[in-house]
């Protein structure tokens, strides 16, 4: 069954317009291929004509997107972003979650959660004091959670930021590293720095590490300290014994705020060794004060690909396990 929906977009300025529909129409074709949709539009006047469900989130989208043009020049990447927020499944979700929805103010902009998952685990560590976010690569889980960290500094809530990862590697073997702690440790923190970098400014980033505000710790050198009033963040905690996880947890002070994460099949752990992440999702999934957030293909928001990448493998994982 078909339905056929009609948009009037206002006001009708003809320089966004253009900029909603993209060179040779290629942003709503970009719409129309990801949706399963048609779209026909003559001035400012839209029709869209499809599944309902897919009709109502183009429809949406539109609407959304074209509110974007008033600030902002669309690229593929962006509406691909948006896509991945008004997917057919979760258009409805992501509706009732708009009254809730966090925006962290950093220098490039408000950041917001993209999709019913991201939003949720925004709210999830404004509200928490622990919190886990659980899944594949790309879908955002150490970018918010970064975002999180910078807007709770700059809001004094918190005296500094913690960036916490183990020195695991990731299958390659990258003998000696020279320099001192924070040089050797500065690989394995990279995603965090190169986010702080976009968020804060290089230079920003730079003075803060300097005055310690932002500071830079292996996992293995936490062991005897409380943090209080700081932003912890632990990343690629899956990477984690069940020993070093519980002692990570238990540092956590007054004012803290801690959000751990990690992929549960991207273990590389020497000897098989049983992930301290997957031991505290077991034991911790009803601890009060603790919030789980899963994240899964549909999640991820960088290139197309990457979603179909992850989607591949966890099929492949879902037959391994079958056979």
């Amino acid at each position: 069954m078909s339905e056929r929906l009609t948009l009037e977009l206002e006001p009708a300025d003809t320089l966004r317009l253009a900029n909603l529909c993209g060179q040779f129409d290629a942003h709503l074709k970009q719409i129309e291929s990801r949706l399963g949709v048609e779209i026909f539009c003559r001035g400012n006047l839209f029709t869209v004509e499809g599944e309902p469900r897919a009709a109502r989130a183009a429809r949406r989208l539109l609407q959304n997107l074209y509110r974007l043009t008033a600030s902002d020049v669309l690229t593929p990447d962006l509406v691909n972003l948006h896509l991945q927020e008004s997917g057919i499944h979760e258009l409805e979700e992501a509706a009732g979650d708009s009254a809730q929805e966090i925006g962290i103010k950093t220098k490039r902009g408000v950041i917001r959660g993209r999709g019913p998952n991201q939003k949720r685990y925004l709210r999830n560590i404004n509200s928490h004091a622990i919190n886990f976010g659980v899944g594949p690569a790309g879908t955002g889980k150490t970018y918010l959670a970064v975002a999180c960290a910078v807007g709770a500094l700059q809001e004094d809530n918190v005296q500094r930021i913690v960036l916490v990862r183990p020195a695991v590697e990731a299958g390659e073997r990258l003998g000696f590293l020279p320099g001192d702690m924070a040089q050797k440790v500065d690989p394995y923190l990279r995603p965090l720095y190169d986010a702080l970098y976009e968020m804060l400014g290089f230079d920003r980033v730079a003075t803060l590490i300097e005055r310690n505000v932002i500071e830079v710790a292996p996992l293995a050198f936490m062991r005897g300290r409380t943090l209080n009033d700081a932003f912890v963040i632990l990343d690629e905690a899956q990477n984690t014994t069940r020993e070093q996880m519980k002692m990570f947890l238990t540092r956590i002070g007054f004012g803290s705020t801690a959000v751990v994460t990690g992929d549960v099949t991207q273990v590389d752990l020497p000897d098989k060794r049983a992930s301290g992440l997957t031991d505290a999702l077991r034991i911790l999934g009803k601890v009060p004060g603790i919030s789980i957030s899963h994240f899964s293909a549909r999640d991820v928001v960088r290139h197309p690909i990457v979603q179909h990448v992850v989607e591949a493998y966890e099929a492949e994982t879902r037959g391994g396990d079958g056979s």
